[in-house]
């Protein structure tokens, strides 16, 4: 026996294998505890992976609002990372175990048979968890593959909605085709009219063709007018109370031979230009008048503004309601040339197409205001039968 009261060698080998099987006990345990909640882990992401019709896919689920997972957040990307750490969780216990088992007790005190058992057992589970953490970080990468492209779709189709907004802001129009509309002006007011957009450039010569319809009395009215700052009259059409119809340039003026107010369709053109002021008038093809000293040498303003259906006695306003134009309008085009008698007839009989190259008839170039309309015109076949 040793003195200061110290076991025997076999009581203290005995003592040391006693608490190194309690240690041992104590570390199964854990370790089976730590299995089941991996195969608890696993049978629930067993479940969110699920394809049948029971528990459907965690996207599924997601979508409808269920929590897969107890108390998992709902967000995939939430799930994946949640799972990840709390495998990352278990893996580090295990660590911390073997470190524990070997600072308790020295590998070569234990029987090589339950050492071998545990360090397999180890491998085993920190295999397992590899392979988890692997499943996990691959679906989290599908799950990023498939939000992306999801992302890339849904973009594309907002650009291509955007695109279609803009084009119909631009003005794609409601008709069949841009130009085949016409202006409704069914009141002698001074608020009906329409406005062309675009403005004129400075003109030498111009044409200017319309289709009128009207049979209003007495006179038809103004069907257009060009005012510009310091001359209201820069370029006028009118028919005003038993006069005969007027073409003002600079507030000079030309009485043309036209006679269009019996309700009937008619084709209209008249042509100017600075050198000697030299006009023609037209009538459905044909030439019906001619003069000259029109405000010769007289260049057209530019950047005023053109009025449908109203006379302007100041740039775009101080309509007078018995110069207003009471009818139907289409048609309206303006060329920076005298355009050539045949082109003229052929515009007339429906022949060819020639929209104006200063200003063409197209619908997102004309505004109407005061109860004004816009509406399918008669096709030129049919204003032609209307002759």
């Amino acid at each position: 026996m040793q003195g200061g009261g110290g076991l025997p060698p076999e009581e203290g080998l005995k003592a040391t294998v006693l608490q190194l099987r309690e240690t041992i006990l104590q570390q199964k345990e854990t370790i089976g505890n730590q299995r089941e909640a991996i195969r608890e882990l696993t049978a629930k992401l067993g479940r969110c992976e699920s394809p049948d019709g029971k528990g459907g896919t965690w996207r599924k689920e997601l979508a409808k609002g269920k929590d897969t997972m107890g108390d998992l957040p709902r967000d995939p990307g939430q799930v994946i990372d949640q799972l990840s750490r709390t495998m990352q969780a278990l893996k580090d216990r295990l660590e911390s175990l073997e470190h524990q088992l070997r600072a308790n007790v020295s590998y070569a005190a234990l029987p090589p048979d339950l050492r071998e058992m545990l360090q397999r057992r180890l491998g085993d589970l920190e295999r397992q968890l590899l392979s988890k953490v692997a499943e996990l970080e691959s679906e989290k990468t599908l799950i990023h593959n498939e939000t992306s492209t999801h992302r890339l779709r849904t973009e594309a189709a907002l650009n291509a909605l955007l695109e279609r907004v803009s084009e119909l802001e631009r003005g794609s129009s409601a008709f069949k085709s841009p130009d085949e509309f016409k202006v409704s002006l069914p009141l002698r007011t001074n608020y009906l009219y329409g406005k062309i957009k675009k403005t004129l450039p400075e003109l030498y010569a111009f044409t200017v063709c319309l289709w009128l319809k009207s049979s209003a009395s007495p006179g038809i009215g103004t069907p257009f007018s060009y005012a510009v700052p310091g001359q209201a009259n820069e370029v006028v059409l009118i028919e005003w109370g038993n006069n005969p119809i007027e073409l003002l340039i600079n507030d000079k003026v030309a009485q043309l031979p036209l006679f269009i107010s019996d309700g009937k369709w008619h084709h209209i053109c008249v042509t100017w230009m600075t050198r000697d002021g030299m006009w023609e008038a037209f009538q459905d093809g044909e030439k019906l008048g001619t003069g000259d000293n029109l405000a010769p040498w007289h260049p057209i303003k530019p950047g005023g503004v053109l009025i449908l259906g109203q006379e302007q006695d100041t740039v775009g306003g101080r309509f007078d309601a018995t110069q207003a134009f009471v009818g139907e309008m289409s048609q309206f085009n303006i060329w920076d040339r005298v355009l050539k008698p045949e082109d003229i007839m052929n515009i007339a009989n429906c022949s060819t197409n020639m929209p104006g190259n200063i200003i063409p008839w197209v619908d997102n170039n004309v505004d109407v205001f005061g109860g004004a309309a816009k509406w399918p015109v008669e096709t030129c076949e049919e204003r032609l039968l209307d002759l």
